[in-house]
């Protein structure tokens, strides 16, 4: 039996003669299954909306918030735990997200009305919220140079799994077990994974990589920029845009504004901000921030007009929707590997390269869709496609992640982990807004073909614009 003793020391990024620490891989893979476990759940919660309205008698506003509330929360406390794990350990807030997330799945398994299942919700989203800082922060903390790369290709490929796959795993769990008690084991399923993913982090994580106490967590910052994120989320998310949508997200960019001179002034005296200005001056930060709010959202919006394409006009059922864009996950899981690889060596010039595969992918579906009548047969002619984009998709996101972060301070790395995970979740919002809108308005009438082809064109459209913003990088890396 192992001496619990010989555990009573963290590990460290390095052992004692500078070696790497032996442990940095599980310590990874440990951080990888609580983020895919709370990724996954943006998603997989929205095939079972339909049993969970027939058994809890929930209304479409209670549906709705069962859906947005997670992302509202999640997104919340992003920055803020990230900052915490930099200043009180990584694995401590590791533990106490995961604890929190797994408690909340159980409370949402077991919810006997709809107003119980919302609140569960909400603090699920705060538990994944802070769980997912700390995953980016243990990497830049236990890895370096190119096998941080390597680990970064991991998370990239655990991101876009998690995206494109839980409408699979939803409707394979509804499929099992029943629409009457299915939709409860799409949140069961995370008990084992949340109580596992716990007991092996106390053994494999770090500690805190900086032993100097932290006097002032910024908790007026952390207030601000909350409440700006939750402002500029909320009309997003409801996708209601009435009157009060409007004076909520102007309240929220007036927040986040008054966020930035608020931090300037914790500098001036000499504190410590929640975010440090200094942090967007170091090389490749800003634009690779710039890139990931962008890309997201395109990349999220891929998914969303996909499926109400192959439900809403071909026919599909969820979980066959759900099969016909796997190709993409795929594709994205095998070149996340590779493109953590490339990156330590080529750059940029990887992210660019897949910016332009995926742009290629999706302009071919696009073209596919409008050549082809939608039918039983319409998966068969997207496969290719949606595989080729999703190659390129996973020579962006870790490899661009890895690049924001490459030059990132270890004592900051919760934090930077943070805003870009923020600005993934407030480009993922913008994307199935705009996207959303565009193709609701291409199918007035009924014409669902015309409203996946005026999604997915906006789609390519901002990929585009993150192709442009990664050229320019690239263009002034190499000068």
């Amino acid at each position: 039996m192992t001496d619990p003793r010989a555990h009573a020391h963290p590990p460290t990024p390095s052992t004692g003669d500078g070696s790497p620490d032996p442990r940095r891989w599980k310590a990874l893979g440990v951080c990888l299954t609580a983020g895919f476990m709370t990724l996954l759940d943006v998603s997989i919660v929205n095939v079972a909306l339909p049993s969970i309205a027939d058994q809890l008698d929930a209304s479409d506003a209670a549906l709705q918030w069962v859906v947005s509330g997670y992302a509202l929360t999640f997104g919340l406390v992003l920055v803020a735990a990230g900052r915490l794990g930099d200043a009180r350990g990584r694995r401590t807030l590791f533990v106490v997200g995961v604890v929190l997330f797994t408690l909340a799945s159980l409370a949402a398994g077991l919810a006997p009305t709809a107003e119980w299942l919302v609140v569960a919700r909400l603090v699920q989203g705060v538990g994944g919220g802070i769980v997912n800082p700390q995953v980016s922060g243990v990497i830049q903390q236990m890895f370096t140079g190119a096998e941080r790369g390597r680990a970064f290709g991991r998370l990239g490929a655990t991101i876009g799994i998690s995206t494109a796959i839980g409408p699979v795993l939803g409707g394979v769990i509804l499929a099992v077990v029943g629409p009457e008690e299915g939709w409860r084991w799409v949140f069961l399923v995370n008990l084992p994974v949340g109580a596992l993913a716990v007991l092996l982090s106390l053994r494999y994580l770090p500690g805190r990589a900086d032993p100097e106490p932290v006097k002032d967590l910024d908790a007026v910052g952390a207030l601000l920029l909350g409440g700006g994120v939750v402002g500029v989320l909320w009309p997003l998310v409801s996708e209601s845009w009435e009157p009060v949508d409007a004076a909520v997200l102007a309240l929220g960019l007036v927040l986040l504004g008054a966020f930035v001179g608020w931090e300037r002034r914790v500098v001036a005296r000499g504190g410590t901000p929640m975010v440090r200005g200094s942090l967007f001056r170091v090389p490749g930060y800003a634009s690779g921030a710039l890139l990931g709010l962008v890309y997201f959202s395109g990349f999220t919006g891929i998914f969303f007009v996909l499926t109400l394409y192959l439900q809403g006009e071909v026919g599909y059922s969820p979980l066959l929707a759900g099969l016909v864009i796997t190709p993409f996950a795929l594709g994205s899981a095998v070149t996340s590997a590779v493109g953590g690889r490339l990156v330590s060596g080529r750059g940029r010039a990887v992210v660019v390269a897949g910016l332009v595969v995926v742009i290629v992918g999706l302009v071919l579906t696009d073209v596919l869709v409008r050549v082809t009548d939608a039918g039983p047969g319409t998966g068969w002619v997207l496969a290719l496609p949606l595989l080729l984009a999703g190659l390129g998709s996973g020579l962006v996101i870790s490899p661009n992640q890895t690049l924001a972060l490459e030059h990132v301070p270890v004592g900051q790395a919760g934090a930077a982990g943070g805003v870009l995970q923020t600005g993934q979740r407030l480009g993922s919002a913008v994307g199935i807004a705009a996207v959303g809108a565009l193709y609701f308005a291409g199918a007035a009438g009924g014409d669902g073909t015309g409203g996946v082809t005026h999604g997915l064109l906006a789609t390519v459209a901002l990929l585009v614009v993150a192709l442009g913003v990664g050229v320019v990088d690239l263009v002034r890396r190499r000068g």
